[in-house]
């Protein structure tokens, strides 16, 4: 790859004689005073497999772009008003003072913000927070199967399936493993019951309706049968279970204690400041 843009970089260079050069680096174009580097072109610029005039043409477009940008920049510089200068100024310190605030902020996270979050926070969090959490959907723990129509052993998976026996569970897995089929037990796993419709050839205009009157099914179509057991379900504007958002709840809870910890990181400034008189009012 540099093979490629080291005759280039040597016409620059030549060209660019009278700027003022860095000692450990190459420069390769040079706009008044402000200068291109050879470490500035992006190391993905030039990539495995192009040719030789490719990668030139991808370097001088680069180059290219590079001077029309900083040409503009010089002759806008020249040409604003006081007022115009004035205001890039203003955007420019309240530019650098947020990004000095972000990185400091988030060096402060790093080094001291207490991320361990308790069962029991969570547990009074979620409690004390009820009505906060409302479904948007319906949810349901489940359990689904496909196989082909002409399965040797259909007539056993239609007796087991519905079962919540754990021998009887665990005969139908190794029955699914054996012959290969899809199987998903979300016993255990609140999943949205959209993402089970994805699964099986069934239509409903009114799910809750559906769920209500069915909590074991057997669906078929050209070449497969699909059986769906309902463990449980929970209807859309009801609470939403604990297990299904704790992630959630996590995450609340840590962006409140990360509010707080910045707030108070501010406010500890601000008073050191009034104590040792480093801010004055006037």
């Amino acid at each position: 790859m540099l093979r490629f843009i080291i005759p280039l970089v040597f016409i620059f260079s030549v060209s660019c004689s009278t700027t003022v050069q860095e000692p450990d680096r190459t420069a390769v174009a040079s706009a008044g005073e402000r200068v291109l580097f050879l470490d500035q072109i992006p190391a993905g610029l030039v990539i495995e497999g192009m040719s030789e005039a490719d990668s030139i043409s991808a370097v001088q477009s680069f180059i290219r772009q590079w001077s029309r940008k900083e040409l503009l920049a010089i002759r806008a510089e020249e040409n604003l008003t006081p007022e115009y200068k004035a205001e890039v100024n203003r955007q420019l310190d309240e530019m650098r003072n947020n990004l000095l605030i972000y990185q400091y902020q988030q060096q402060m996270i790093i080094q001291k913000l207490d991320t361990a979050v308790t069962d029991n926070e969570l547990q009074d969090y979620y409690v004390g927070n009820l009505s906060t959490f409302t479904l948007t959907s319906n949810l349901v723990r489940a359990l689904f199967i496909k196989a082909p129509a002409s399965m040797p052993e259909i007539d056993r998976i239609k007796r087991l399936y519905r079962s919540t026996v754990p021998d009887e569970i665990n005969a139908l897995e190794e029955l699914s493993l054996k012959f290969g089929l899809r199987y998903d037990d979300y016993n255990d796993e609140w999943i949205p019951f959209t993402q089970l419709l994805l699964e099986v050839p069934l239509e409903s205009d009114n799910q809750e309706q559906w769920l209500a009157r069915n909590s074991a099914v057997e669906l078929k179509d050209d070449q497969f049968v699909y059986f769906v057991a309902i463990r449980e379900y929970k209807l859309r504007n009801s609470i939403a279970p604990f297990d299904y958002i704790r992630g959630q709840v996590k995450t609340i809870i840590l962006n409140n204690r990360r509010n707080d910890f910045l707030q108070k990181l501010e406010d500890g400034i601000y008073n050191e400041a009034l104590r040792d008189n480093t801010l004055k009012v006037y």
